[in-house]
């Protein structure tokens, strides 16, 4: 088995309300998907979203360096030898963990389809056949969040909750996350997420009042850099101090265990570089006795699945997972549909990822030539005043012609 072919597709997918975090707001998200075939046909896929300046690469990015440099250097080579696969890469070009990660997730998907395993069985196999997820409160306000929060509860879909903050005032921000536990009570269990926002003073306050409020996770309170400033308040306080973004490389989950700066590491794929580098982050903070969170970057449900297959094989998943993208976004790529019942996601069973592209879906909502982008223009071009918000709901005689009901959101 050998590799045949690269094909990187931009796809954008509509979410279903604004999703507000410390550093963008988003109403539509890119991510380049790549498909990587052998001599005989056989596919496998990987997803690469990218959250606007959360990291330092781009989908346009992270497209032309698979297309130009990285995939013709894989050409030809064993997709099961990832150790290789990534150092040749390497070898290429300095970071890029994104662009790596989802070539090395695609060679994964066709690894364990021509076996006719799950992904999960190449790293070890599952250790649970569910995973309790987490849904991220992003409206910005505390009485929509709990709105929200009360619905998905209901729904049985959700009792562990993340509410993003950071962007605003911390006062007032601390006083929307306290209100959101107060509100759900013990029923729930809700962290926070701060995206880098706070220097160590603004930490320090808001931590003490947070801690008291009953948050039960604080993620990523200080800019990525600022490992000692991380130890200090992973020192200072009961409450588990989260590491996300500073944990990127197996170097600086190395570093973060060592100096123990955190009580806990978010996992993200494509930030840690695919699926077997984030498995060597989930064993440092095994052997370091740090607990662990499944993240997101907002996949769809190819990066979702993904990503269960590794966390189910991740013995220390102590915080569940993030894994809410699919029921952010209204509408997918794939055939296949995520299972989530029972506040879990159910792992899907391969083989592979378990997930099949949708020829149609993808011809709508990929960047070059789909008409979800052309109808996105359309939109902007027609709407004049800078303060409008738009919501649009388009049929299929805006050219989705399995009549789906697609939501187009334009701020101009």
């Amino acid at each position: 088995m050998r590799i045949a072919s690269i094909e990187t597709i931009i796809a954008d997918l509509p979410t279903r309300r604004p999703h507000h975090l410390a550093m963008a707001t988003i109403n539509s998200q890119g991510r380049v998907l790549a498909r990587i075939r052998d001599e005989s046909g056989n596919e496998g896929i990987g997803e690469a979203p990218v959250i606007p300046h959360y990291g330092a690469e781009t989908v346009e990015g992270v497209k032309l360096l698979i297309d130009d440099y990285l995939g013709p250097s894989v050409i030809g080579q064993n997709p099961a030898a990832l150790e290789a696969i990534l150092l040749t890469m390497d070898k290429i070009v300095k970071d890029n963990a994104y662009a790596k990660g989802v070539v090395e997730m695609a060679c994964v998907d066709l690894t364990a389809r021509s076996f006719g395993v799950s992904a999960a069985a190449l790293f070890g196999g599952a250790v649970r056949e569910r995973i309790p997820t987490l849904w991220v409160l992003g409206t910005g306000d505390a009485a929509k969040d709990i709105a929200e929060a009360e619905e998905k509860m209901a729904a049985g879909l959700y009792k562990l909750f993340l509410v993003k903050i950071g962007k605003g005032d911390p006062r007032d921000d601390v006083a929307r996350a306290a209100a959101v536990k107060q509100a759900l009570g013990d029923r729930a269990r809700v962290h926070v997420d701060i995206n880098q926002s706070w220097n160590e003073t603004t930490a320090v306050w808001a931590i003490e009042r947070l801690q008291n409020a009953g948050i039960a996770v604080i993620e990523q309170p200080l800019p990525r850099a600022d490992i000692e400033g991380m130890r200090r308040l992973s020192e200072r306080f009961a409450v588990p101090i989260m590491a996300d973004e500073a944990v990127d490389t197996i170097d600086s989950a190395m570093a973060f265990a060592r100096n123990r700066a955190a009580g806990a590491f978010s996992l993200k794929l494509v930030k840690h570089g695919g699926l077997l580098r984030t498995r060597k982050v989930a064993t440092i903070a095994e052997a370091a006795g740090l607990s662990l969170f499944g993240g997101t970057m907002l996949e769809s449900s190819i990066g979702t699945a993904a990503s269960a297959q590794l966390f189910s094989t991740v013995s220390r998943l102590d915080w569940g997972c993030q894994l809410f993208g699919p029921e952010l976004f209204s509408d997918g790529l794939t055939v296949e549909q995520l299972v989530y019942q029972d506040f879990h996601l159910v792992v899907p069973s391969g083989p592979g990822f378990g997930m099949t592209i949708d020829p149609d879906k993808l011809a709508f909502y990929r960047r070059d030539g789909g008409r979800y982008r052309a109808t996105q223009a359309k939109v902007l071009a027609l709407v004049g005043q800078p303060w409008s918000y738009l919501r649009l709901e388009a049929y299929s005689f805006l050219g989705y012609a399995r009549g789906h009901r697609v939501h187009l959101e334009a701020r101009c």
